[in-house]
């Protein structure tokens, strides 16, 4: 099995708004657009395959709802919270939203091949 096998997952599990996992990758369906970032949130290492797209095409990560631009990877939105607290932490945030943008996610393109979509490159 190649590496590019291994980057895929059935079309059917990544309806619109979906994120699912593709090996290193988190996967989005941004109502019809494929794109895959690296997995890992900037904040606290959550998993971005377990997040969602917002309604403004946004990655949103499960823990503390920072919102990642699918396109250039960037933070867009600090994290609501740290650790266990789910709750405005406002020189926190500026802090993990520079990183953020300093080191953005690693975005990749997914497309669709027969039943499946795959992370290109």
């Amino acid at each position: 099995m190649t590496s590019r096998e291994q980057h895929r997952i059935p079309a059917a599990d990544l309806p619109p708004g979906a994120v699912r996992r593709a090996g290193p990758w988190a996967v989005a369906n941004r109502d019809g657009d494929l794109v895959a970032t690296s997995r890992r949130c900037r904040h606290q290492l959550a998993d971005l395959s377990e997040g969602t797209v917002d309604a403004d095409g946004c990655l949103v990560c499960p823990w503390h709802q920072a919102r990642y631009d699918l396109d250039s990877g960037a933070m867009v939105e600090g994290p609501r919270g740290f650790l266990g607290w789910h709750g405005p932490t406002p020189g926190y945030t500026g802090l993990i939203r520079l990183l953020g943008k300093v080191l953005p996610l690693r975005v990749r393109r997914a497309v669709r091949r027969g039943d499946d979509v795959v992370v290109e490159g």
